[in-house]
């Protein structure tokens, strides 16, 4: 990939914009795609909505992860996965809870709700020391792994008896080419941000770890306010919050311990991230789930201090950057 060094900083905000339209993009295209082809190659609907649509918003927070790990950045591997529960979190969820607070099952939640804190708590835990530890990444994968089976059996209850989809010629080189467009999208995009967001903390003097999990966080986020802001128009807040649920999950289940593996120093977190990052994303997602799970519902008054700590959270980092340096 080309370098951006002494690109100027409406150079590097347009290359961030253009890789942020690409991963969108991107992520539709080879979303679209790849349920065809399961639907094509007979795999039933209930797995592929529980697997394939799970990933699907949850894609470029772990490409960008990724990416970042390998470059030995980890402050924008970290920050950009635990940057993107918090805005789900703390901005998309809590807008959803305000806008239409809703009654829920608790059956549908309860599971989910207590692997999230359990699994953000396991990754508070295991980022003491040089790097994220081995047994952290083993305990994260076996949540997700629970995660996954309780969507299958989740959704084949509600599943009906569905047929293999005929396969039309017409349609293969329209699928073929929004997969190899869509992968395509989402790993040039993911460039894209990851280049210019480190360019623009050396230029601007701000640290990569406010950047990525502020501006390159809220970005890879887009799908799921997407997901939010047309649950709310449809008036299906739960709908929403089961969406952000599941993308937080993954995200704190997947992208760390493989970002872990990736990384050469095993993904050392910074001071930002043990002291104020993860705290708030931890704390964020106590108040979002425990009053859900004991009184079976939100209030909008959650919501309001929820974005409340959120946006204080923001302010704290882009005008007093209490952890100037990475460590």
């Amino acid at each position: 990939m080309f370098s951006v060094a002494g690109w100027p900083v409406w150079g590097l905000i347009a290359l961030f914009i253009v890789g942020l339209a690409l991963i969108v993009k991107g992520g539709d295209f080879f979303v679209d795609a790849a349920g065809w082809i399961a639907e094509v190659s007979g795999i039933p609907r209930f797995i592929v909505g529980a697997t394939i649509v799970s990933f699907a918003t949850t894609l470029p927070e772990l490409i960008v992860s990724c990416i970042g790990a390998a470059r030995g950045t980890n402050a924008l591997a970290i920050g950009n996965a635990v940057g993107s529960v918090t805005a789900n979190t703390g901005l998309i969820m809590a807008i959803s809870i305000i806008c239409i607070p809703a009654v829920i099952k608790r059956s549908q939640y309860a599971l989910k709700s207590i692997l999230l804190l359990a699994a953000t708590t396991i990754l508070y835990l295991a980022s003491f020391g040089k790097g994220f530890s081995l047994w952290g990444s083993i305990l994260l994968l076996l949540i997700f792994a629970v995660a996954m089976i309780d969507n299958v059996r989740g959704a084949k209850k509600e599943s009906v008896a569905c047929e293999k989809m005929p396969l039309v010629k017409k349609e293969i080189p329209i699928n073929v080419a929004k997969f190899i467009l869509g992968a395509a999208g989402i790993v040039f995009g993911a460039e894209f941000l990851v280049d210019s967001a480190t360019e623009l903390a050396v230029v601007s003097g701000v640290s990569q770890a406010v950047i990525s999990a502020t501006i390159v966080a809220i970005g890879t986020s887009l799908p799921e306010l997407v997901t939010t802001v047309t649950a709310i128009v449809k008036k299906q807040s739960s709908l929403s919050v089961g969406n952000i649920i599941g993308a937080n999950l993954i995200d704190i289940t997947i992208i760390l311990p493989i970002c872990s593996f990736i990384s050469a120093d095993g993904l050392a977190s910074s001071a930002q991230n043990l002291y104020l990052d993860i705290p708030v994303c931890l704390g964020l997602l106590a108040i979002a789930i425990v009053p859900m799970l004991i009184r079976k519902k939100f209030s909008k008054v959650q919501g309001f201090v929820m974005l409340g700590i959120y946006l204080t959270y923001i302010v704290v980092m882009a005008l007093f950057n209490p952890f100037p340096a990475v460590l």
